[in-house]
């Protein structure tokens, strides 16, 4: 079993093209022993945001702090928390901090590939 405060994991700056003010924590990952799905923390600067991007596999994604938008399509849906959001596979989306602090959220991911960081 893991017990591990997310504050303790280092913050990794988002690498993909077009990501600005990104972060992410990999708080459940296979090295955990995770069999199915990883779990990560994304951290969204104020006016940062994701690229615009699709997947293979589906995202479960949870707001815990902040306010945004999580774009589906060429549509902005307004996020804040306790926000839920499925993100099916190969549907276009991004995120983005609309807020004054920083945008805090859960993504959970099948552990099919490595995506988004």
């Amino acid at each position: 079993m893991k017990v591990i405060n997310y504050k303790d994991i280092e913050a990794a700056p988002v690498r993909m093209d077009g990501a600005r003010g990104v972060t992410i924590r990999w708080l459940i990952a296979r090295d955990d022993g995770a069999p199915g799905f990883a779990m990560r923390l994304f951290e969204i600067d104020p006016g940062g945001t994701t690229p615009l991007h699709k997947h293979a596999q589906e995202h479960e994604v949870f707001i815990i702090e902040g306010a945004g938008t999580v774009w589906r399509g060429d549509e902005a849906v307004p996020v804040t928390p306790g926000t839920a959001i499925f993100v099916p596979p190969q549907e276009t989306h991004c995120f983005t901090n609309t807020g004054d602090g920083v945008m805090r959220f859960l993504c959970m991911v099948p552990l099919e590939e490595k995506t988004c960081g």
